[in-house]
C-alpha cells in the first residue's frame, strides 16, 4: 500500500460525495441555441422543485451567465410525455423575442426582457390539454410554427398531433380557433417543421403506430403557399424499415437528413450519402427537436458521431472528411446550434459533467462557454471507466462501461472482492453515456463497483445491434446483463455473492425480470419500472409508447401468452432476493399501479423489500429531496444485503 492508504472493507470507505452533492449535480444543460450572438440553454434546478430554467450567456467572462426566467417559470414541454424543444427566440427590433412552453400549464408564452411573460395559447379542459413543442418564431409572419399535441378525450390515446401556427399577438390566448393548422392531421406523430432558406419549402418527420421513430419514419416535404398553408405534401425518404432521425436544409437549399438505411444512421443530401461509415451520426428520437447535426452557411456540417460514445466534429460534405474537436469531452448530448462559424453543443467526459461547449469551425478551437464543470470534490475520488466488450450467449458481443471501486486514500483488504451493481439503462433504446456521474461516484468512492451494460437493443452500435431486442425484451437484455455480471465475477473483479442489479424505466423492467428468471443477483433496485406487460399494452401508459411492445415483445393479438410469461407481476412467487422499489406518484408512463400490483402479490412471501413513492415526481426524479432519499435508500439496501458498513446513511426499513 502507498503512504496514507488505509485498508478498509469495501462499502465502508469514507467518501466526500454524499447524496446531497450527487443530487445537486443531477441533470444536464439541454436545448442550446443562439439568440443573436448569445447562447441560451435550459438548465435543471433540483433545489427549486426540479424546474428547468432558461439561461443566457454572452460567452464573455465579464458578462457571465444569468437566468432568463425566475421561478416558478419551468421551461419544459410534455409533448409525447418525454417532451421536445420547449423554446425558441429571435432578435426582433434589437431585442430578444422568446417563445416557450411552461411546464405547469403547457401553454406557450411570449417573453421580452423587461416584461412579464404573456400567454399565446389557451388552456384546454380536455384530457391532457394542449401541448406544444419545437417552436419556430417567425416575426415576419406574426406567428410561431410548432407541433401541437391536442387531447380529444380523457384517455391517453385520445390525442392528435399536427403542425400549427400560433399568432404572436396573443389573440389565440383564450381562443383555440385562433390557432391555424398548417396541414391536415394525417400521421399520428410529427416533428416540427424545418423551413428552407428561401422560406418556400418545409420538411419534417412523421410516423404512425405501431412503429417507434427508431423503427421507421417518413421524411415529408411540402410547399409553403402564399396563403401560409403547406401544400403538395409528399414523402421523399424513409419508410416502415428505415429510420430518418433528423432533417435540415443546407444554406443552398439541399435537403439533409440522417437515415439508417445502410444499417447505421449516416448523413444524406437529397438521397446521396455524404460520409458512409459504420458509425452513428444520429440516435433514437425520444424528444422532438433533438439535433445530431447542423449545417453551417459555409457548406460544412457540424456533426455528432461515433460508435458507442459521441464526438463533436465538422464534416466536409465534398470530401467526406470529419475533423473532431479536441478536448476532455467523450460524450455529446443531441443538441446543437450554429451561427456563422460557431457551433454550440453540450459535452461531458469521464471526469467532467455536462457543460456548454463552443467550437470554432474555422480554427477547430473548442472552449467551454457555459454551465462550466467545477469539481465539487477532489477529482481523485472520481471513478475511472473501463470500456469493455464481453461475450454473451451465442458468442454475441455485449458492450459495457465498468467502474471499479476507487478512492485515493482507501483500498479493500487482500482477498476481499468488492460488491458490484450492474446498471441497466432505460429506453430500452438508450445507451449509458461515457460521462461523469456523481451518482456512480457515490458508490465507487465507497468501495462498491458499478458496471453499466449497453445490452443488445442499445443504440450507438448500428441497427443490427439495436434489433437484437425485437420480440426479445426480457430475454436478451436480461441475458446480457447477467453475462457481464458473471464475467466480472469469473475474472476476479467482483464478488459473485454480492452482485446487485439496478435500473429505471425499461431498466427497471430488466432488473425486475432478472429477479424472476435468474439467480445472479443478491438484490435489486427497481426504479419507476414496467412490470405488467398486458396492462401496459392495454391503455395503462401514454400514447407515444402504447404500441412499443409490438416490436419489443410481439403483436399482442398473436402472442398474448408471451406477455404473461415475461411479466414480473405474473411471477412474483419466483422473487426471493430483497429489492427496493422507487416510484413517482405522478408517473403517467409507468404508473404506480404496476408497482402496487407487484407488491400485492409479494405480500406475505417473506421477501425483504421496501417501496418508496414520491408525490410530485413523474417519470424521472427531479427534486433534490427525492434524489437524496432514493440514493441513500439504495445504498442502505446494499449495506444490509452485502454486510457493508457505510457511515451516516439512514437505514432503509425492509418489510417482508
Amino acid at each position: 500500500m502507498g503512504d496514507g492508504v488505509r485498508t478498509l472493507a469495501h462499502g465502508s470507505w469514507p467518501s466526500p460525495i454524499d447524496a446531497a452533492l450527487a443530487a445537486a449535480h443531477d441533470g444536464q444543460p439541454e436545448w442550446v441555441g443562439f439568440v443573436g450572438d448569445e447562447t441560451w440553454w435550459t438548465e435543471p434546478r433540483p433545489a427549486e422543485g426540479g424546474r428547468r430554467t432558461l439561461v443566457r450567456s454572452a460567452g464573455r467572462a465579464d458578462r457571465g451567465e444569468e437566468s432568463v426566467l425566475p421561478a416558478p417559470w419551468d421551461v419544459r414541454s410534455r409533448v409525447i410525455e418525454y417532451g421536445g424543444r420547449p423554446w425558441a427566440a429571435v432578435v426582433d427590433h434589437g431585442h430578444p423575442l422568446l417563445v416557450f412552453a411552461h411546464f405547469a400549464d403547457q401553454r406557450l408564452y411570449r417573453y421580452e426582457p423587461g416584461r412579464e411573460p404573456s400567454p399565446l395559447t389557451p388552456v384546454s379542459p380536455v384530457g391532457g390539454g394542449l401541448r406544444w413543442a419545437e417552436p419556430l418564431v417567425l416575426p415576419e409572419r406574426g406567428e410561431v410554427w410548432c407541433v401541437l399535441e391536442e387531447f380529444t378525450g380523457e384517455g391517453p390515446g385520445d390525442v392528435r398531433r399536427v403542425l400549427a401556427a400560433v399568432p404572436l399577438d396573443g389573440s389565440a390566448a383564450s381562443d383555440r380557433g385562433g390557432v391555424r393548422e398548417l396541414i391536415e392531421a394525417r400521421h399520428r406523430f410529427v416533428t416540427g417543421p424545418r423551413l428552407s432558406p428561401d422560406g418556400r419549402r418545409a420538411a419534417w418527420l412523421a410516423w404512425d403506430h405501431p412503429r417507434m421513430p427508431w423503427d421507421g419514419t417518413e421524411l415529408v416535404c411540402a410547399e409553403v403557399g402564399d396563403d401560409g398553408m403547406l401544400h403538395t405534401v409528399r414523402t421523399v425518404a424513409g419508410g416502415p424499415q428505415e429510420s430518418v432521425a433528423q432533417c435540415e436544409w443546407s444554406a443552398d437549399g439541399g435537403l439533409l437528413y440522417a437515415s439508417d438505411r445502410s444499417g447505421w444512421w449516416n448523413l444524406y443530401r437529397d438521397g446521396v450519402p455524404l460520409c458512409p461509415r459504420e458509425e452513428e451520426f444520429a440516435g433514437p428520437l425520444w424528444k422532438l427537436g433533438q439535433r445530431w447535426f447542423a449545417p453551417l452557411t459555409s457548406g460544412l456540417i457540424a456533426v455528432l458521431h461515433g460508435r458507442g460514445s459521441t464526438a463533436l466534429g465538422v464534416l466536409d460534405p465534398e470530401t467526406g472528411e470529419v475533423v473532431d474537436a479536441t478536448g476532455p469531452w467523450s460524450e455529446f448530448a443531441p443538441t446543437l446550434d450554429v451561427r456563422g462559424d460557431r457551433v454550440v453543443g453540450v459535452g461531458a467526459g469521464p471526469r467532467r459533467g455536462y457543460e456548454v461547449v463552443e467550437l470554432d469551425a474555422g480554427t477547430g478551437h473548442a472552449r467551454v462557454i457555459g454551465a462550466r464543470h467545477t469539481d465539487p470534490v477532489d477529482p481523485a475520488h472520481y471513478p475511472e471507466p473501463r470500456i469493455r466488450t464481453f461475450t454473451g450467449p451465442g458468442g454475441r458481443e455485449v458492450h459495457a462501461h465498468v467502474y471499479p471501486p476507487h478512492h485515493p486514500g482507501c483500498a479493500g483488504p487482500d482477498g476481499e472482492l468488492p460488491p458490484y451493481v450492474v446498471r441497466a439503462h432505460g429506453g430500452p433504446t438508450g445507451r449509458a453515456p461515457l460521462a461523469l456521474d456523481l451518482g456512480i461516484a457515490y458508490f465507487t468512492s465507497r468501495g462498491i463497483g458499478v458496471a453499466e451494460v449497453n445490452y443488445g437493443g442499445s443504440t450507438g452500435y448500428g441497427r443490427a445491434y439495436r434489433d437484437r431486442l425485437r420480440e426479445q425484451w426480457g430475454v436478451v437484455d436480461v441475458e446480457d446483463c447477467a453475462a457481464v455480471a458473471l464475467a466480472l465475477a469469473a475474472e476476479g473483479t467482483a464478488d459473485r455473492r454480492r452482485l446487485a442489479i439496478r435500473g429505471g424505466s425499461a431498466g427497471g423492467w430488466t432488473a425486475a425480470v432478472s429477479l424472476t428468471t435468474t439467480d445472479v443477483y443478491a438484490c435489486a433496485t427497481i426504479v419507476y419500472p414496467v412490470l405488467d406487460l398486458m396492462n401496459w399494452a392495454s391503455g395503462e401508459t401514454h400514447d407515444f409508447e402504447s404500441h412499443y411492445l409490438h416490436t419489443l415483445v410481439g403483436p399482442l393479438a398473436e402472442v398474448p401468452g408471451r406477455y404473461a410469461e415475461r411479466s414480473p407481476t405474473e411471477h412474483a412467487d419466483r422473487i426471493t432476493a430483497p429489492f427496493l422499489l422507487l416510484q413517482g406518484l405522478d408517473d403517467v408512463i409507468c404508473p404506480p399501479a404496476q408497482c402496487e400490483r407487484l407488491l400485492a402479490r409479494i405480500q406475505g412471501r417473506g421477501v425483504p423489500h421496501a417501496y418508496l413513492a414520491f408525490e410530485g415526481e413523474g417519470h424521472g426524479f427531479r427534486r433534490a429531496d427525492t434524489l437524496v432519499r432514493a440514493l441513500e435508500a439504495e445504498l442502505s439496501l446494499y449495506a444490509q444485503v452485502f454486510g457493508l458498513h457505510p457511515a451516516g446513511i439512514p437505514t432503509l426499513e425492509l418489510v417482508t
